[in-house]
């Protein structure tokens, strides 16, 4: 059994599965292709105009990057000439009659029919949830419930035996994408009234709740957060994507013969772009020997909850197969763990927030700069440890809110010339730097007091780049009118500075806490070494397997072989550019934070980003069109 993991290709950002997207109703089916003007006349669309309009977003789409505090102001360009269009494309979009929940029993007997199982639950409407699954009988834990056959999932491959077939062969950008791969794919098979995947088709909800579908205000409220350049890169990749292949579809000889070339909306593409987005995963070939995207029904109506992934794709069966997460009785919702995400993942990419996150965390880019003196030096323990001289990692909501590899970073970014020294020349120098992450071995008690100084001056710098404070933030919150992407968007600003306060208070407390030991001469901690291995970095859980024992003063050093391994946490890479108009906040960080250790006697090092550190080892690169 392979198990399933929640996928990391990105169509905008980085999607990831979502199951059981909130109900909305579906108006009556329309094809037309004009639309009322303001006066109430009957206007046609110029197909010269709307050219003419898409050029000038492909354009805006594809420009270099803004700069430095002027996001916010591209986004509001880009959205200002996407509303043009959209306005223009006024009721051209393809719905199907009557609500959501009409198409539910259709559903649930073409998968029987395709043999999946469908005996032990139903789809019901859980509320603030949305649609999930509901128990027909008791269901064990680990019990086998749920499974689906190949021949449902929609993927890339069927994509590439469907009328789409021909433009993928000569489009280098889907060949490339296999999420865009499958957002064409599913816009081609709801035009078709004969596809055999109509009964999921219109089963999925026709607008979604992530930041593409947010008001403007809505997305203001996230000015500040570490979360809101993913949301304006979110909203301008669709964009470009979509300027892209109307451009195509509109002159391409293969892509004119898409069901697509009379009907092909912003808002036709948003839908697609985003059921993806929420719902795409990665399942093995039929052969086993790479993975593919695929959408999988009736699976992806499952709500999330804490706990483990229990998916996996049996290849025997050729089927991906679900066992319960936990005990649940006749008419509980069933629900799945869709994976270690933070609130700012589920936000964006899944359009809801998890109150009870145990995996949540803020991203925080570090980096040692390349003009300082000891930069060499640095680089190269850090490199000896695995870890690049920068590096965007996270703050965690729980304890301790470092993990080991952010630990190692902050004790070689803070450390003296004789201290390099000693890690790369010194006895044993190599097992040595295998120690960096581990709490219980401190560098030295100075070392100790500049990092916990750093990260308590960093974690306040960033605190005050936020609008409001968390108490105004709870007030908002407590209003009854707020809409529910306000609510989400209001929600997430609090999760983070939530996670940033604790830093702070982590940093303050240890910071004491090891002052008080440099200045009663308390001892650095002695320890032995044995079969240190090296520090796997391609993980996103990663660990530094480190096997270590505190030995007292005079004790016989004896090896223990079944030391456990220090356990990390994981390691988030992402930008984390701001777009409130404000300086870079890393001048400002950096600045603040180097003068705190000037005063302590510290080195003076300035932090750096690295674009090509922005993505998770084990992740694919992002792609964008």
């Amino acid at each position: 059994m392979l198990h399933l993991m929640h996928s990391s290709v990105v169509l905008c950002c980085e999607p990831i599965v979502s199951p059981g997207c909130p109900s909305s109703i579906m108006g009556k089916k329309s094809r037309v292709k004009t639309q009322k003007s303001g006066s109430g006349a009957m206007a046609v669309v110029s197909p010269k105009e709307m050219m003419s309009l898409i050029a000038e977003l492909l354009q805006k789409c594809s420009s270099a990057a803004a700069s430095a505090g002027k996001e916010w102001e591209e986004y509001l360009q880009i959205r200002g000439l996407v509303e043009r269009i959209r306005k223009k494309q006024k009721g051209m979009s393809i719905v199907f009659e009557g609500s959501r929940e009409e198409h539910f029993p259709d559903l649930m007997s073409w998968a029987k029919e395709n043999g999946a199982s469908c005996e032990c639950f139903t789809v019901a409407n859980f509320g603030k949830e949305g649609y999930g699954l509901r128990a027909t009988r008791d269901i064990k834990a680990e019990e086998l419930f749920l499974w689906i056959p190949r021949k449902m999932l929609m993927t890339v491959e069927s994509a590439q035996n469907s009328i789409l077939g021909p433009l993928y062969s000569q489009d280098r950008i889907l060949q490339a994408m296999g999420n865009v791969t499958l957002a064409l794919h599913l816009l081609c098979e709801r035009a078709n009234p004969a596809s055999f995947w109509l009964p999921y088709i219109r089963s999925l909800p026709q607008e979604y709740d992530i930041p593409l579908y947010y008001q403007q205000e809505d997305v203001q409220l996230l000015l500040g957060t570490q979360a809101v350049q993913d949301v304006l890169s979110q909203y301008k990749n669709t964009a470009r994507q979509y300027a892209y292949f109307y451009k195509l579809v509109q002159t391409h000889p293969t892509a004119s013969k898409l069901p697509l070339k009379d009907c092909f909306t912003f808002d036709d593409y948003r839908w697609a772009v985003s059921s993806v987005m929420t719902r795409q995963n990665q399942i093995p070939t039929e052969d086993g020997s790479r993975v593919t995207l695929a959408l999988i029904p009736l699976w992806d109506m499952c709500n999330h909850t804490n706990g483990l992934i229990t998916t996996g794709y049996n290849l025997e069966d050729d089927r991906c197969e679900c066992v319960a997460l936990q005990d649940c009785k006749e008419n509980e919702q069933i629900y799945i763990f869709y994976g270690t995400r933070s609130n700012a993942e589920f936000v964006i990419h899944n359009g809801f927030f998890f109150q009870d996150n145990a995996h949540d965390r803020v991203k925080i880019k570090l980096g040692v700069s390349k003009s300082e003196r000891l930069y060499a030096m640095k680089a190269e323990v850090l490199a000896r440890a695995g870890i690049p001289a920068s590096y965007v990692f996270a703050l965690h909501c729980n304890e301790p809110p470092i993990s080991a590899q952010l630990l190692a970073f902050l004790r070689v970014f803070c450390m003296t010339e004789d201290e390099l020294k000693y890690y790369l020349l010194g006895e044993r120098a190599i097992n040595k730097i295998f120690t960096l992450g581990n709490s219980e071995f401190p560098v030295s008690w100075e070392n100790e007091i500049k990092l916990w100084t750093f990260l308590e001056t960093r974690a306040a710098l960033l605190l005050k780049t936020y609008k409001t404070t968390s108490e105004e933030d709870r007030s908002m919150l407590e209003k009854p009118d707020l809409s529910l992407h306000s609510r989400m968007a209001i929600q997430l600003r609090l999760a983070e500075k939530q996670i940033l306060e604790k830093a702070l208070a982590c940093g303050r407390a240890k910071r004491l806490y090891f002052q008080k030991n440099l200045e009663e001469g308390a001892s650095l901690p002695c320890y032995e070494e044995s079969d240190i291995a090296l520090l796997e970095n391609t993980e996103a859980d990663a660990k530094l397997p480190v096997i270590l024992r505190k030995v007292e003063e005079g004790q016989e050093i004896q090896v223990d072989e079944d030391s456990p391994l220090l356990n990390g946490m994981k390691v988030v890479y992402g930008t984390n550019a701001e777009a409130n108009g404000e300086r870079d906040q890393d001048d400002n960080v950096s600045t603040d934070v180097n003068s705190a250790l000037a005063s302590m006697g510290g080195s003076s090092q300035r932090e750096e980003a690295n674009p090509s550190a922005s993505r998770t080892e084990d992740e694919p690169k992002e792609n964008t069109v």
